[in-house]
Order: C-alpha cells, then structure tokens, then sequence
C-alpha cells in the first residue's frame, strides 16, 4: 500500500480556511469586528513571515468558539461551509484526491488548522483521515478554549503524523511510496522525510526549496 498525504490551506483549498473562519465571524457580526479583525490579520501577517506562535493563535481561536452554545457552533459551522468552503473547492483537487483514492491509497489530510474548523472539510473532500490541531472539551463535550497537545504545525506535524501511523502498527518505513503535497515551506519537516514531496501551488521559499531538490511542482488552481 502506499501512503498519500495533503496538508490543507492553499494546498487543497485556494484560501486559508483558518483565517477566513475569523473573517467570516467577523461578516455575520458574531465577534466584534474591528478588534477580532486586527487579531486575526495581526496572525496571518506572522504565519507568512513564519514567526506565528501557533499555541498562541490556536487558543486565540478555539478560545473564540468556546464562547458560543453548541448549537450555535453548529449552525455557523454549516453557513460557513455553504458560503465560503463549498464555493471554493475546485474540480482539480477533488481529482488529485480522487486519483490515489481510485489507487488504493492510504489518504489523509495533514493540518495546523484547528479539527473543528477542518473536519467538515475533510468530509466535503471524501477524506476519511485529517490530522488537525485538537480542541480540548469538557466532560459535556463543551470546547474549553484550550489546546489539546501540541500544534499540527511544521515539526509538529511530522510528530502527529508518526503517531497516527503508529496507531495502526505502521510507519512511514511501511509504504512503497509516501506523496506530501503541500503550498507551504512551514511544511518542509514533513516534505523533507516522504517519498514523494510535491510543492502544490507552492509559496516562493517553497518553490526555491523545490526547484533547488529536483522535487515536482504543480498548480492546481492555475485557471
């Protein structure tokens, strides 16, 4: 069997799901605008420097879910999805996806954006496995605003990624070829120990990494 892995956010979505969640709570007037807006720009603009303190972003985040009621979190959740993710997923993805799907492949989705936010992606992609950035609930299934062990980001996921495999006896070692397909050179860890790493719609840090490592690239959204 071989192993393919996908991370997310301009890799298989032509936008960052992440950010525009915040912009998106922002729209429909669930957070107060201008202070949510200047956080939320404030993160992006340190992800591409690479300077984000994930931790730090990642409860700024989940910290604002938690002040919603379950029911809330779901019916925005679905809206968001309908206005802003389901538009964006283009027929190029769906067949990269489908192509090592149709092979027998074991597929995941490897990112450092938060499982609530990317689950239904996920799902809305035919991607059975994701590998995201947990939120810790309470005992009634409530998210407390905190991360649960460490960042899905750069090193972290190699590390989450490694223990996935490991729950189903298996590792990297295991497979005849192991695709990572990822936009980002905040990825290079993980890039850097596959098979087959594929820069996809690649930043240019990343696209110099590439071309210097003889490594292909492709664009999925180049239309």
């Amino acid at each position: 069997m071989n192993l393919a892995l996908f991370d997310l956010d301009h890799t298989l979505l032509p936008i960052d799901s992440d950010y525009e969640w915040g912009q998106f709570l922002v729209r429909i007037g669930a957070v107060d605008a201008a202070e949510f807006a200047r956080r939320n720009d404030e993160f992006f603009a340190q992800y591409q420097a690479g300077t984000l303190d994930p931790v730090e972003y990642l409860e700024f985040s989940l910290g604002t879910l938690a002040s919603f009621p379950q029911e809330r979190l779901k019916a925005m959740q679905e809206q968001y999805m309908a206005e802003v993710v389901l538009p964006a997923i283009r027929p190029s993805a769906r067949a990269l996806l489908q192509k090592h799907i149709d092979a027998g492949d074991l597929v995941a989705i490897v990112t450092a954006t938060n499982h609530f936010v990317t689950a239904p992606i996920a799902k809305a992609l035919g991607v059975e496995h994701l590998i995201a950035a947990m939120p810790e609930v309470d005992a009634d299934g409530k998210l407390t605003g905190k991360l649960l062990g460490t960042p899905t980001q750069g090193a972290g996921k190699v590390t989450h990624t490694k223990a996935w495999l490991a729950k189903m006896d298996k590792k990297l070692e295991d497979f005849g070829t192991v695709h990572f397909y990822s936009d980002s050179h905040n990825d290079l860890p993980l890039m850097s120990i596959v098979s087959h790493p594929v820069a996809t719609n690649p930043n240019a840090a990343l696209k110099t990494h590439a071309t210097a490592q003889g490594w292909p690239l492709i664009d999925l959204f180049n239309d």
